[in-house]
């Protein structure tokens, strides 16, 4: 029995330490179907979700080094959610399929080692997507390079309008 809970907070140990988050979730009332449901939107944005005994989780949580105070939040029905990829698309899809099925709860949860609040994870899920970001960030770096081109060719610009309409005056 030992080698067996051993080997499930390793195999819980090796998700944390692969992830830079994990959510924590009261899954109580929630049906098959809709676990399962779950399980598919957050597939698709790149995260899982398992469920473990709180005290399995504690463990792994104290060997990754998070804050001790995320096992305050590990009672009742838990499941933790991780995954490599952008921490906001995981937190959107659980805050739309709460907010869809009332369902499951936000509990808690670490992102780069930090603890956070559901209120915490929420406005995580209200900021803009990754593609959005750098997009975003694209443009901002452009904007001056930009502007520098159009202040440089603005002289010569000007210069052909002069001689423009000074040959269309005398033609």
């Amino acid at each position: 029995m030992k080698a067996e809970k051993t080997l499930l907070i390793e195999n819980l140990l090796s998700r944390v330490n692969s992830s830079p988050y994990m959510f924590v979730v009261d899954y109580t009332g929630l049906t098959v179907d809709k676990f399962s449901e779950l399980r598919k939107r957050l597939a698709a944005a790149g995260a899982e979700i398992h469920v473990f005994k709180n005290t399995l989780v504690k463990k792994a949580a104290e060997k990754a080094g998070y804050p001790g105070d995320i096992g305050t939040h590990l009672v009742g029905q838990t499941a933790v959610v991780s995954g490599g990829q952008d921490v906001c698309a995981a937190a959107k899809v659980m805050k739309n399929f709460a907010a869809e099925f009332e369902k499951p709860a936000l509990k808690a949860g670490v992102l780069d080692g930090k603890l956070l609040d559901s209120a915490g994870i929420k406005a995580l899920a209200d900021l803009p997507s990754k593609e959005v970001l750098q997009a975003t960030l694209l443009g901002v770096l452009n904007a001056p390079a930009s502007k520098l081109v159009r202040l440089l060719n603005e002289p010569a610009s000007a210069l052909a309008r002069v001689l423009k309409a000074k040959t269309e005056k005398t033609a």
